[in-house]
């Protein structure tokens, strides 16, 4: 059996789909949300062990896609949360964990980046099979406006004028499907990535297009962007840190493109048109009124 975390996010929303005729269950918090997904689910919370364990009981195949940095006083609540799925594979003899993580995920690094690195560390001494989906920005984060910064209706960022390589979660929940369900390529780290890279600016144009409306790409300073951060409500030094991944951002480290969503699916990645093309109703709605 496969048993799928963050099966209503933007990467399980498409994957639960692709695991039609599978042994699948999707671990949820929300019954009104199971119901709706068009497969067996269980009730959990990663903050309740004894729920996670529960769950995974005849479980093969894990895929653990949990949680994202938040404001937090040390530890990242997802490093825990993680960490407990983990051991709950192990103590249930499951196969294999296909984990979704970030790009550039390193000892010592700013928030998720960091804590990414600290749970993929857990996994490759668990014993247990692994491998791990390192992917770029999500082009589902452009789609409601809400997981981008944004100030009277334009993009707020401090990336200048580097390009980024934004993957669909399409993309992403294809190549999951095809470790949970054929060669889970143990050991092995995927950077998942579209087929080219765009400018903030470049992206913002594409926006307009399909709203019907100008959109702008504001650029600002990483000092500047994180005074603004703070004054739309972030803590002093969440936003500091979301300044400083920008500020990396802007050096080109989510530039290149890979071929690994090719390499596992056999299909090309999708471009960021095509994802518009496919959303552009919900961007539509979404950015027309922002």
């Amino acid at each position: 059996m496969i048993l799928v975390l963050g099966a209503t996010g933007s990467i399980g929303r498409h994957l639960i789909p692709r695991l039609a005729g599978t042994d699948v269950t999707a671990f949820v918090r929300d019954p009104a949300k199971g119901e709706e997904l068009g497969c067996p689910w269980v009730v959990g919370d990663l903050d309740d062990p004894d729920s996670v364990a529960a769950a995974m009981e005849g479980v093969d195949r894990v895929l653990l896609n949990a949680g994202g940095a938040v404001p937090a006083e040390g530890e990242q609540p997802m490093v825990r949360q993680q960490r407990t799925v983990i051991d709950a594979a192990i103590e249930a003899g499951v196969d294999h964990v296909v984990k979704v993580s970030v790009w550039h995920a390193r000892e010592g690094g700013r928030l998720a980046e960091g804590a990414h690195w600290v749970v993929e560390e857990h996994l490759r001494a668990s014993g247990l099979g692994w491998s791990i989906l390192a992917p770029s920005g999500f082009m589902q984060n452009f789609r409601t406006g809400e997981a981008v910064f944004t100030e009277d209706g334009h993009l707020l960022g401090a990336y200048g004028d580097s390009r980024v390589s934004y993957v669909d979660c399409a993309d992403i929940a294809a190549c999951a499907a095809a470790l949970l369900t054929g060669d889970p390529r143990h050991g092995e780290t995927f950077v998942l990535t579209g087929p080219e890279a765009l400018t903030h600016a470049e992206i913002a144009a594409k926006l307009s297009a399909v709203a019907g409306r100008e959109i702008r790409y504001v650029d600002l300073p990483a000092a500047a962007f994180a005074t603004r951060l703070t004054a739309l409500g972030l803590p002093d030094d969440f936003a500091e840190d979301v300044a400083a991944l920008f500020a990396e951002v802007a050096e080109g480290r989510l530039a290149p493109t890979t071929t690994a969503v090719a390499d596992l699916t056999g299909h090309p990645a999708r471009t960021f048109d095509e994802f518009l093309r496919d959303d552009a109703e919900v961007i539509r709605r979404s950015w027309s009124t922002r």
